[in-house]
């Protein structure tokens, strides 16, 4: 979608965390936001949106969220526009990165894009506008701390549970085990049992 853009196209998804809004320029998945969460379609031109759950890219995007959702592993993304400036446009693509099932503090993240700011990826993440395909809820603090997500801190919980759950049952990913606020990562450990809740 360019920044002339007057006309989007979006659907609904019922997810297992609430409702979720995706949005479309027709050929890419432009945007997916939970219901709610901050910056909710801040990246959506001024223009009405038309539903269209028809669009082959909503088709995609939807099978996508059944599986993961679902407790498998999503095949690769639909196609994808990421609107913004260059460097949170870098921020994405390195988010897109992260392994199914791991997770990255925002300093590694922001060394890996040779940025000086662990802070300044941190708000590029923030207004990520592809929430879950674009996997910005696999950023933690230092240390493993649980912090920011503008989903919300709970469902940034509940997706890392389910995905540190499935990878260690997959056998390719370290278990994350709770432990007040932070996540500390063992290979070859069961999951916990306050995993999914």
């Amino acid at each position: 979608m360019t920044a002339k853009a007057t006309q989007y196209y979006y659907t609904r998804y019922q997810s297992p965390l609430g409702g979720i809004t995706l949005s479309s320029d027709g050929e890419a998945l432009t945007g997916l936001w939970f219901d709610g969460q901050k910056y909710y379609c801040e990246s959506l031109p001024a223009a009405r949106g038309v539903e269209r759950g028809d669009l082959s890219v909503f088709a995609e995007s939807l099978r996508w969220l059944d599986t993961y959702f679902s407790g498998g592993i999503p095949p690769s993304a639909p196609p994808l526009y990421i609107a913004g400036s260059d460097f949170r446009r870098r921020v994405c693509h390195a988010l897109m990165t992260i392994p199914y099932g791991q997770t990255i503090t925002y300093g590694e993240l922001a060394r890996r894009i040779n940025i000086k700011s662990a802070q300044a990826v941190g708000g590029a993440v923030a207004h990520n506008p592809i929430s879950l395909i674009v996997p910005c809820h696999r950023v933690v603090g230092s240390g493993g701390k649980l912090t920011g997500y503008a989903g919300g801190i709970e469902r940034k919980r509940w997706l890392l549970q389910l995905e540190h759950r499935l990878s260690v049952i997959a056998g390719f990913a370290p278990v994350c085990q709770k432990q007040t606020e932070q996540y500390q990562c063992r290979a070859g450990q069961e999951p916990g049992s306050d995993l999914l809740g």
